[in-house]
């Protein structure tokens, strides 16, 4: 289990800096997030970047793992949906594959749990099986959806961000 959270820890936690850090730093990402038809691009992209680091931080450590996953199975499905969905399954076309095989490592680590060498182990924690993984899973699609229901409004044919009804730009 150390080399899978260490690569997907790594991963998030690289990905998430990227977001802050990167190119275009939390403007740009915020930019290319309103783009894509999140509302409030600076703090999604700011939500996003920490929610990253922290799920990847807490999968790296294997410190509450269940929880981490979530976090990370969240800002994947909100990833799939709003950047890659409309593209097909396949990376190379920028589809979601990449973002499912993400979620569904975390929620693999949230069912095995972290192994022997991580702080869960360490401080005597011992939450896995398949309640955790549907513990994951359900909390991160949950969440995902939330944020989605509140703050997505994909972008219409020219380009435009679609509004819901009376709701405030």
């Amino acid at each position: 289990m150390l080399l899978l959270r260490l690569v997907v820890g790594g991963v998030l936690v690289v990905h998430g800096l990227n977001h802050a850090f990167g190119g275009g730093r939390l403007p740009g990402a915020a930019r290319w997030f309103e783009g894509l038809g999140l509302r409030h691009g600076i703090v999604q992209a700011t939500m996003s970047a920490v929610t990253e680091v922290v799920a990847g931080v807490g999968i790296l450590l294997g410190l509450a793992t269940p929880l981490s996953a979530a976090a990370a199975v969240g800002v994947m499905a909100v990833a799939g949906v709003v950047a890659h969905r409309r593209n097909g399954f396949f990376v190379f076309r920028d589809g979601y594959e990449y973002v499912l095989v993400l979620a569904l490592c975390a929620v693999v680590l949230a069912w095995t749990g972290p192994g022997a060498l991580s702080l869960d182990a360490a401080l005597g924690v011992s939450i896995a099986g398949v309640w955790a993984a549907l513990f994951a899973a359900g909390l991160g699609v949950i969440g995902a959806a939330g944020l989605l229901l509140l703050t997505y409004r994909p972008p219409l044919n020219d380009g435009t961000p679609a509004t819901a009804a009376g709701a405030p730009q």
